[in-house]
């Protein structure tokens, strides 16, 4: 888990940089996990709904290519909501490893998994997933590692690829499914990131109410405005935070100064159409196996296989 000090360096190596960011992974505190909750359920933010489609006839899938007492690995888990497409599906599924930033959220959403699923055991690791995640022992069987949603978009390209290498190293000769937004409609992608809403707003504007409440910063909160920008190459949605006036923040003795229009970058979500993505997992070791797409293309599934060539597709951790 991030702590303060690893926290507050980050914040203040991102706010010193040109142009200005905040690390996107601090969106995800408590208050900020609560808020996208509810924009999941926002009818404007459309990878929920698109993905949630997909996934049953994907678990089905992988039931068979799995087999039984298989351990499932998320990468990210929130509200650990997609994860019940898989476990219903599975055959008899041993174990399930939920990995998140945010201790309080992250206990709360297994102890209810775990009421729904007495059965199934349950791992909580509270990790950054964006370095290396030292995962509990979890015996013999097939692996299923799980990255849903658009968070591999979350990632630049090369940020991508090192995750992808990491989580090769990790799962091993096994497989990971993986959420990816091919969306190119811009009409669509403004309604889901510019408001779902005003919830879109309110979840970035809570990272600057969190650097005052866990870090005590001295901020103009109510100067800043949520703006969210489409940029080419490589094709990507950005949130930005935007000063109506010049002003200072103060942070464990910095001062960092905005002129009224400068932004601080608070988050990226690359869009990568089927291609692009086959061509990043090769490049992290993967073999693309199978694909599922939404109709309209507005989302992707990607099953990646670790095995070596010529090797089995399914091993131990």
């Amino acid at each position: 888990m991030t702590g303060r000090s690893a926290f507050l360096r980050e914040v203040i190596a991102g706010l010193s940089a040109t142009p200005k960011t905040l690390p996107g992974k601090f969106l995800w505190d408590e208050a900020g996990s609560v808020l996208f909750d509810r924009i999941c359920d926002h009818p404007d933010y459309y990878p929920t709904g698109r993905e949630s489609a997909l996934l049953p006839e994907a678990a089905r899938a992988l039931a068979g290519l799995l087999g039984p007492r298989a351990t499932i690995v998320e990468f990210g888990s929130g509200a650990s909501r997609k994860i019940r497409a898989l476990l219903d599906a599975l055959d008899r599924p041993a174990r399930y490893v939920a990995i998140d930033i945010s201790r309080d959220y992250l206990d709360a959403s297994v102890r209810r998994l775990q009421a729904d699923y007495p059965d199934v055991e349950m791992m909580a690791v509270c990790a950054d997933y964006s370095q290396a995640v030292q995962l509990p022992p979890v015996g013999d069987g097939p692996v299923l590692g799980f990255f849903p949603g658009t968070s591999i978009g979350n990632f630049s390209p090369e940020e991508a690829r090192a995750f992808l290498a990491r989580a090769r190293e990790t799962l091993g000769p096994n497989r990971l499914l993986v959420g990816a937004d091919p969306t190119r409609d811009e009409a669509r992608l403004g309604r889901a990131y510019g408001e779902s809403g005003g919830l879109m707003p309110a979840f970035h504007l809570n990272l600057l109410e969190r650097l005052v409440r866990d870090l005590g910063a001295g901020i103009e909160c109510d100067a800043f405005r949520h703006e969210a920008r489409i940029l080419p190459e490589p094709f990507r949605m950005e949130a930005h935070l935007v000063a109506s006036r010049a002003n200072t923040w103060r942070l464990d003795g910095h001062a960092i100064a905005f002129e009224a229009g400068e932004s601080v970058r608070t988050d990226t979500s690359h869009k990568y159409v089927p291609q692009e993505f086959r061509a990043l997992a090769a490049r992290s070791g993967w073999a693309c196996e199978r694909l599922w797409l939404d109709p309209d293309g507005a989302f992707s599934l990607h099953l990646l296989s670790g095995a070596e060539p010529g090797g089995a597709a399914i091993g131990t951790l």
